[in-house]
């Protein structure tokens, strides 16, 4: 007789693993718990400050980065058709290259790995040059020290008298530093300091132009400190395509010209003042003088006046307002619009050998990156100029003194 199967009514589980039972959407309903990152959110604009040819574009980082931190901003300014950008890691952003007296609509937006923003809302600004009808009269016009700098290094009396005159600021002095200085010679640097003629004669009218003149025929310096010691950023020493002719003091007649700050592949002798001395004996600063600004209180956080430049500007060190045109905004550390060339040039000599920033061919502007234009100045207001004037910086970042001046030099 056959035999019947007895199929049983009990139901029968079969035991799967959990991960199997996820897979296939077992165990009931489950939620994603990861989070998408996505674009921040767009950030909020604030007031934009008109500048020469740029403007100063204040905003708020947005509530939200989108689950990812913002690398960067952007600040975009418009008029009709053409628009220029600025770009930075905190707010304000410079833009740069706009044409005075036309109006721009300027916004700006956040970009994190996700990509860019949403732009903020916009705000108008009109970029003018600085009036040509200021002046700088009554500012240090009476500036005199006349004291014996008995260092070591010196033993000489230290003289620095400024007068203001018809249209003229002037300067008669001998060049000898009026605060302690390293020993010299030294190692790096055979030349013992001597006291020099110094005279120097700046409008008291300075005028900006479009001009970024960096040779100035006929004068002795780009600019003087008030006490006489003058300004002189770069150096006369240079190397060959191939770093294996290197001096320096060769008057840069090789491609590679040599910096004295910010590198250690040559040592130019340097005090804890970022000065030293020619072989004239001329004792002069490549970056922040800062046996001056301490002598002058000027280390402590503060917007100090330090010099003139050749074309009859002030030059400050090393504190600026965060916002160029409002003395009730929080002072700042100004910071150079300089950043590494990238590529290097295939000619250049090896970076291993020599690293990136010891030559100032390994520099190159910039704009928006820092706080300040090609020549290290910007205009805003100062506590000597309450209503605006163009000026300069002694900075920590390259190009340590201006290279440079965009004023008219007769």
């Amino acid at each position: 007789m056959p035999m019947r199967l007895k199929h049983s009514t009990q139901a029968v589980t079969l035991a799967l693993p959990l991960f199997l039972l996820a897979a296939c959407g077992g165990g009931g309903s489950s939620s994603d718990s990861s989070t998408t990152s996505t674009v921040p959110g767009a950030p909020t604009i604030g007031a934009a400050t008109a500048g020469n040819a740029s403007a100063s574009i204040a905003f708020t980082a947005p509530s939200s980065n989108g689950g990812s931190a913002i690398t960067d901003y952007t600040a975009t300014c418009s008029a009709g058709t053409a628009s220029r950008t600025g770009t930075g890691t905190a707010s304000p952003i410079t833009v740069s290259s706009l044409t005075n007296s036309t109006a721009y609509s300027c916004s700006v937006t956040a970009t994190n790995a996700i990509g860019m923003s949403a732009a903020s809302g916009a705000v108008s600004v009109t970029p003018a040059a600085a009036s040509s009808s200021g002046s700088t009269a009554g500012v240090e016009c009476s500036y005199n020290y006349n004291q014996l700098n008995s260092a070591s290094s010196v033993n000489l009396m230290s003289t620095a008298n400024w007068s203001c005159s018809g249209s003229a600021r002037v300067l008669a002095a001998n060049g000898v530093p009026d605060h302690a200085v390293g020993a010299f010679p030294n190692p790096g640097n055979p030349n013992t300091i001597a006291a020099q003629t110094v005279a120097a004669s700046y409008t008291l009218n300075p005028v900006l132009t479009t001009t970024v003149t960096t040779t100035l025929s006929g004068r002795a310096a780009i600019g003087y400190m008030l006490n006489g010691v003058k300004i002189e950023a770069n150096t006369a020493g240079s190397c060959n395509d191939t770093g294996t002719i290197c001096h320096p003091n060769n008057g840069n007649s090789e491609n590679w010209n040599m910096e004295a700050l910010g590198q250690t592949s040559f040592n130019f002798g340097l005090d804890g003042n970022n000065a030293h001395v020619q072989a004239t004996g001329a004792y002069h600063y490549h970056g922040m003088p800062v046996g001056f600004l301490t002598r002058l209180g000027g280390d402590s956080a503060k917007m100090t006046l330090i010099g003139w430049a050749a074309d009859g500007f002030p030059i400050y060190a090393r504190y600026g307002y965060s916002v160029a045109t409002d003395a009730r905004s929080a002072l700042k550390v100004m910071m150079g619009s300089y950043q590494f060339v990238t590529p290097v040039p295939s000619t250049r000599p090896s970076v291993s050998t020599y690293a990136l920033g010891t030559f100032a061919q390994d520099w190159r502007y910039v704009a928006g990156s820092g706080d300040l234009d090609e020549c290290n100045g910007r205009y805003g207001v100062t506590p000597e100029f309450p209503n605006g004037t163009y000026h300069y910086y002694a900075t920590d970042s390259y190009p340590f003194l201006q290279r440079c001046v965009k004023g008219a030099v007769s």
